[in-house]
């Protein structure tokens, strides 16, 4: 096969993230390119075998990986509630509901690894099962291929010798699994023995067990030459990995802002420091900066989301590279100092992680619906840059950009990202910090020292930057209106409109050092007809893969966005060549609002869901078929 996708599914407890994550990190290893979704519930814990209790994680490797996949080939359901979760997927709570491709997680043809000890007559209950055979009851079609295993047993056996207690030995589970898995894609078992040593280095006591249980597991499969085809990805160097020779790893979207963050940093010369407070699914951008201070990062958890821009502005009135990070319930807190920081005209850097809602929503699900308020969440006229970033890996690329433009425009920079982007994990190129655009952080000119006027503004209309411990340069900065020509408190209406104008033209002259908008052409496979060249997909953030996939699928083009306020200055002229342009969105159609009130009188559609899930490609293209 091209590409594959596998499909990790049970218990909150029972190691899905982790058995996932180190599946995909080794496949990334082994050559593959690969896009992940953790799927999890909000709740803590939910109670254990229960259907609002399934954990899961999805992972897509092969060449030219584009999503986590629609739908998975290898499943593996550690109990009964996880095996149900993924045959019926939406409809799992219908009593009636059977296996339906349209529904269900996995193909019709797919490989399901069942642990046939977790269903025993109590499992199938908590699952809500009616009958002793859950196979038949969820009407599982004879195609696909049901692997039954008995995790749980050979677990025990594996470790019976090992002086563990029974409550850690089954903890062990999900590595047996994790082996046998390793055996259907006849991965190197040297390189996964070196993948759980580094996972466990931390905890040694634990890696001996489970790399036991881990290599039982590889060899139940080989020994006893299971009844079940071996994968095999065909032609693993292949694909973009190709594109660029350096190192790669495997990253997640939120490690890879904070570490954009850092290097953009290091780049602009600057000391950063992010001002955050706890919130999901940002946190790890927070936890992964305080554990830098090697790299001259200063990270606050602040007393709450007020608290947090606040002091990420004193930060920026200071001379630091100032971020802070939150999701849609905190960028609403947030909104008033944000808009301070646009009337001090200072440097400041606003991730936004977003998650489902409002209020408390779906806090571990997927949305874009923060983008409205990105846009216009502020009081008076207030501009501010908005962009998105595409990808888990180009979280990086974003998060330095996003620096870039505050650093080099004085102006707050708002970073959306989102749960999908967030969790998810991507190949990454490792770039060397020689390789990045250069910063230059907006400096006041050495002739004004003694007689500095925070009124005065460059060629492109910015402000200069001084900051306190510069001799020469002290001045006020305040969050009342100023005076166009003094700096000083200014409340006369003409000065006023002047100033605002004066705020909008800032934001509006970046779009002369932004990339112009590309098309992306869909490319079918030759012995297809491409559907059309005459309609254009459209997107923004963390959809670009999805539409991609689909684009190649139909044969029609693709402009994604992630440069949103101000938009790309070609964006009229791209967007006008279409008889038909389909804005994409999980939201109820915010940026088709937004491209409609920037250019009036374009056909545009919109095709829109806010289910907590990314896209699934296939809906797309049966939309824009059918439609």
């Amino acid at each position: 096969m091209k590409n594959i996708v596998v499909r990790f599914c049970g218990d909150s407890g029972d190691g899905m993230q982790l058995t996932g994550n180190m599946f995909a990190q080794l496949a990334a290893e082994s050559g593959h390119e690969i896009s992940t979704l953790p799927d999890f519930p909000a709740e803590i814990r939910a109670p254990q075998g229960t259907l609002g209790g399934v954990s899961a994680f999805q992972v897509e490797l092969g060449q030219e990986v584009y999503t986590s996949g629609d739908k998975a080939d290898v499943v593996v359901a550690m109990n009964a509630a996880a095996l149900k979760v993924c045959t019926l997927g939406s409809h799992f709570n219908h009593p009636q509901a059977h296996f339906d491709e349209e529904f269900s997680m996995y193909h019709r043809h797919a490989i399901v690894l069942v642990d046939t000890d977790s269903l025993t007559e109590k499992d199938l209950e908590k699952a809500q099962f009616h009958t002793p055979n859950p196979f038949e009851e969820l009407g599982i079609p004879e195609s696909v291929q049901i692997v039954p295993v008995a995790l749980t047993t050979l677990t025990k056996e594996a470790l019976k010798e090992s002086g563990m207690d029974n409550k850690a030995v089954l903890k062990c589970r999900n590595m047996f699994a994790l082996g046998l898995i390793y055996w259907l894609f006849d991965e190197p078992m040297e390189k996964a023995i070196h993948l759980l040593e580094e996972k466990f280095k931390k905890k040694p006591a634990l890696v001996a067990p489970n790399t036991k249980v881990m290599v039982d597991g590889y060899n139940y499969g080989q020994n006893l030459a299971l009844n079940v085809q071996q994968v095999h990805i065909e032609n693993v160097q292949g694909g973009n990995v190709q594109c660029a020779k350096g190192n790669f790893t495997s990253i997640a979207g939120n490690k890879a802002t904070a570490w954009g963050l850092i290097a953009a940093a290091e780049k602009a010369g600057k000391r950063l420091f992010l001002g955050s407070y706890p919130i999901t699914p940002a946190t790890d951008i927070l936890h992964e900066l305080a554990a830098r201070k090697d790299m001259n990062v200063m990270a606050i958890q602040a007393e709450d989301e007020i608290a947090g821009v606040c002091t990420a502005i004193g930060a920026a009135f200071a001379g630091d590279l100032a971020c802070t990070s939150t999701s849609g319930p905190g960028l609403s807190l947030k909104s008033e100092a944000i808009g301070l920081a646009v009337m001090a005209e200072l440097p400041l850097v606003v991730i936004d992680v977003q998650r489902g809602g409002p209020s408390t929503g779906l806090p571990t699900k997927t949305e874009q619906t923060d983008l409205l308020q990105a846009l216009y969440g502020r009081n008076g006229e207030c501009p501010a840059v908005v962009i998105a970033a595409s990808s888990s890996a180009n979280c990086f690329d974003y998060a330095y950009e996003a620096c870039k433009i505050a650093l080099e425009n004085m102006t707050p920079v708002i970073l959306m990202t989102d749960t999908y982007l967030a969790n998810g994990t991507a190949l990454w190129r490792i770039p060397k910090l020689a390789e990045l655009p250069e910063i230059k952080p907006q400096s006041v000119p050495e002739e004004l020292k003694g007689h500095y006027n925070p009124a005065l503004r460059d060629e492109r209309g910015v402000r200069y930057w001084a900051y306190p411990g510069m001799e020469g340069y002290e001045h006020r900065n305040i969050g009342l209106e100023r005076d166009a020509e003094r700096g000083t408190i200014s409340t006369n209406p003409e000065n006023h409109e002047q100033m605002v104008l004066a705020r909008k033209h800032k934001i509006e002259q970046i779009a002369n050092s932004i990339p112009d908008l590309k098309v992306i052409h869909g490319e079918v496979p030759s012995d297809q007809v491409p559907s059309t060249k005459e309609t254009l997909l459209v997107g923004w953030g963390s959809t670009e893969g999805h539409l991609h996939a689909a684009a190649n699928e139909l044969g029609c083009d693709l402009a994604h966005f992630n440069y949103i306020c101000p938009l790309p200055k070609n964006t009229q002229e791209v967007l006008s060549q279409y008889k038909r342009i389909i804005v994409c969105e999980l939201n109820t159609g915010q940026f088709a609002a937004y491209l409609r009130a920037n250019f009036p009188g374009l056909n545009i559609e919109q095709y829109n869901e806010i289910q907590g899930q990314p896209f699934a490609v296939e809906r797309i293209v049966n939309f824009v078929k059918n439609n």
